[in-house]
């Protein structure tokens, strides 16, 4: 069954755009007081047309009906400011926003021209005509409005065409970054089977000889074992080098991103410590920063604090981040929830450990143990 749609009058991806140029609908209402008879009636009644072409122009854009809704009101601004007074011209603004929304450049300027038409012809009507003709100054008054309102429709099409351009930028580049992280998983996989998959395989083969010659020729056995650990860290080896020429996050790039996170969330960040974690391998810091990124998050969704501090100290054996807030602390129950458990998981690959405590809010410590690179075990 399909859910009705709440009623709009505009539709809501334009704001309050198209409210604000209901303002200018007051002027004709205001003029048509004036008038008398079947002639007020009718213009009362054009104006309720005229709002009616408004917001169907806004909902049709884009389809076959836009042209007829436009047609309409354009036959409203020229039959009010031929029949009733000059200065209905001036709802020609409307429609020449509207005709600024043409992408097809030869229906654009076709448009252009039917609006200067509408608005030129009741202008030079008013002139040159015999009874009470436009004085001088009311000419150089309307001038000036008619070539604003004629050139316009130029620059609301220049806007929506950047506009245009932007959402297809935006949207090219997301593709661009789908197809990236697709090819850096194939990559991924085809390096991990072309390094993995003869070595694991030489390793099973190795494994079921092992038990044949226990029992009768342990030597050999032992010899085999031996090259089988050879292989093992050799494999060991290269998938640490696969692994470090990923693309990852690094600890920088996600202190900065938690401090937007924080921010935005109206938590006030405060950072202290080191700024260079070069000497930190790329698996190590994407390991340390997915915690870091973790725990401001926990912040930012349980903590109800108010400020955030995060300090970062490097030794030459170790690195500890610490990220304290001043909220409500955390629940004896909760110190062992799925997120703590799965940061103790993720810090244990690269052999660190978590602390945490309640000291005025919570406080979560990160260490990390740093390996030389001349002895990386291999």
């Amino acid at each position: 069954m399909r859910m009705k749609q709440a009623f709009s009058l505009f539709p809501r991806q334009y704001g309050f755009f198209p409210y604000i140029f209901l303002i200018y609908i007051g002027f004709p209402i205001y003029n048509l007081t004036k008038e008398y008879g079947i002639k007020q009636l009718m213009g009362y009644g054009m104006v309720l047309l005229f709002l009616v072409t408004y917001r169907q122009l806004y909902f049709s854009m884009g389809n076959k009906k836009f042209a007829y809704w436009l047609s309409v009101q354009m036959a409203i601004v020229f039959i009010f400011s031929m029949f009733y007074d000059i200065n209905y011209i001036f709802l020609g603004f409307f429609s020449a926003n509207f005709i600024g929304w043409y992408q097809n450049k030869r229906v654009f300027y076709r448009r252009l021209a039917s609006l200067a038409m509408i608005v030129i012809l009741p202008f030079v009507y008013y002139a040159i005509r015999e009874e009470t003709p436009l004085t001088p100054s009311e000419l150089i008054y309307f001038i000036p409005f008619l070539i604003i309102m004629l050139i316009s429709p130029f620059g609301i099409r220049s806007m929506n065409r950047r506009m245009e351009l932007e959402k297809q930028l935006a949207k090219a580049n997301k593709q661009i970054e789908e197809l990236v992280k697709r090819e850096e998983r194939v990559r991924i996989a085809r390096d991990l089977h072309d390094t993995l998959g003869h070595t694991l395989s030489l390793l099973t083969l190795k494994s079921q000889l092992v038990q044949r010659l226990l029992p009768a020729d342990p030597d050999r056995a032992r010899s085999e074992a031996k090259e089988m650990e050879i292989t093992s860290r050799s494999a060991l080896k290269q998938v640490r080098e696969l692994v470090s020429d990923m693309r990852a996050a690094t600890i920088a790039e996600e202190l900065l991103q938690i401090q937007q996170i924080l921010r935005a969330s109206g938590i006030t960040y405060h950072y202290d410590g080191e700024a260079d974690f070069s000497r930190i391998p790329p698996f190590t810091q994407n390991i340390v920063g997915m915690c870091v990124r973790e725990a401001a998050t926990n912040v930012v969704k349980h903590s109800r604090a108010a400020h955030c501090q995060v300090t970062a100290k490097l030794s030459t054996e170790k690195m500890s981040i610490i990220i304290a807030d001043d909220g409500m602390g955390i629940p004896k129950e909760k110190l062992f929830g799925n997120g703590l458990n799965g940061m103790k998981e993720r810090l244990a690959l690269v052999d660190g450990y978590l602390a945490l405590s309640n000291q005025n809010g919570a406080v979560l410590k990160i260490t990390v143990p740093i390996i030389k690179r001349g002895e990386e075990a291999i």
